[in-house]
């Protein structure tokens, strides 16, 4: 379950995520750009202490995946990662990673890839207690592959993804940074999702065993 707050952010997501995307090695220019927000979901922090929610955007013509963590003080050794600070007007500050340098998120994305563990139910906190929000993406997961599945598993990923890579208990997991939206897929076990506009499945992630 993620508890969301009907607060102020300083920058807001989508100011931040601007910023951010013309200086990553992955984006396609360094020209300034502008994001359109298409949807989002979250995944659960079994602690409960750090917020894991990915972000759908436009950026001109592209559709870019952006998994974002956040934290209530900095994550050590994870620099390289940080996005930027925001003020949250009910949390306080927030610290802002690129998900794929935070290790809450490894695990939560294992967890859906490998276990099928659903995406996080979202409640808006108010006065009165918490109310259940209607979701903008489902997410779903194939799960664990069949013996054959793991041995014919290819030896290297799909090309022409622009992807990012993370390790998690014996398994390679590329998060696909701009996503196609034509039906592509990718090897078991995989992540999907779609959305209003978007009824054919686009490939969010998929995981490789490290010993194939």
């Amino acid at each position: 379950m993620a508890l969301i707050y009907d607060a102020e952010l300083r920058p807001g997501k989508m100011e931040l995520i601007s910023g951010w995307l013309p200086g990553t090695w992955w984006f396609p220019s360094t020209d300034p750009v502008t994001v359109r927000k298409v949807a989002s979901f979250r995944f659960d922090d079994p602690e409960g202490e750090v917020g894991i929610e990915t972000h759908i955007v436009e950026a001109g013509s592209l559709l870019v995946q952006v998994p974002l963590t956040y934290r209530g003080a900095p994550l050590a050794g994870a620099e390289e990662f940080l996005i930027n600070e925001m003020e949250h007007s009910v949390l306080g500050r927030r610290w802002v990673y690129d998900a794929l340098g935070d290790p809450v998120y490894a695990r939560a994305l294992e967890a859906a890839l490998l276990s099928r563990q659903p995406q996080a139910a979202q409640y808006l906190a108010n006065d009165g207690g918490r109310e259940l929000m209607s979701e903008t993406m489902q997410v779903a997961s194939t799960g664990m592959p069949d013996g054959a599945g793991l041995v014919d598993a290819p030896a290297s990923d799909p090309e022409g993804w622009a992807t990012s890579v993370l390790t998690e208990g014996g398994w390679e997991f590329s998060v696909v940074r701009l996503l196609d939206v034509d039906g592509r897929t990718a090897p078991d076990p995989s992540l999907t999702a779609t959305w209003e506009g978007q009824e054919i499945p686009v490939v969010l992630a998929w995981g490789l065993p490290l010993e194939r």
